[in-house]
């Protein structure tokens, strides 16, 4: 019916696809270790159940609510529906402040509770340095 080139052809491709598909496979798979995912804190309460796995807590930095002592910071993070307690050690960065954005990277203890292993502050495309406004507001 076909030749021995057409077999050996056929033979070729479909061993080619098949390769294709595991090795995207294979790396989908190992991708989906590193996924974190981004909540806010009343997507946090609305869970059913709680992971193990590190997740992201978005929000504002709750006015009057941070606690820093020499080891760690404790603050809490609003929606202004729900709110979410964390706790970090470490250096925060200089964006950190009350009432600004924040994501904060960690394990969940509870609904109501985070550890955060990494705190990324955020800003909004308005944003200035501070040396850049002193800089404008001079000349």
């Amino acid at each position: 019916m076909y030749g021995k080139k057409v077999k050996l052809r056929i033979l070729f491709l479909s061993l080619a696809l098949l390769a294709a598909v595991l090795t995207i496979f294979l790396i989908l798979k190992s991708l989906e270790e590193n996924v974190v995912y981004f909540k806010s804190p009343t997507e946090i309460k609305n869970i059913n159940e709680l992971s193990d796995k590190k997740i992201r807590v978005g929000g504002l930095v709750k006015k009057g609510s941070i606690l820093s002592s020499a080891e760690k910071i404790n603050f809490v993070i609003t929606d202004f529906k729900n709110e979410i307690s964390v706790s970090y050690k470490g250096a925060v960065p200089n964006l950190f402040a009350e009432g600004k954005g924040v994501v904060a990277e960690g394990f969940l203890k509870d609904r109501n509770f985070l550890v955060a292993k990494k705190i990324l502050a955020k800003h909004d495309e308005n944003y200035m340095p501070p040396e850049v406004k002193k800089a404008l507001e001079n000349n």
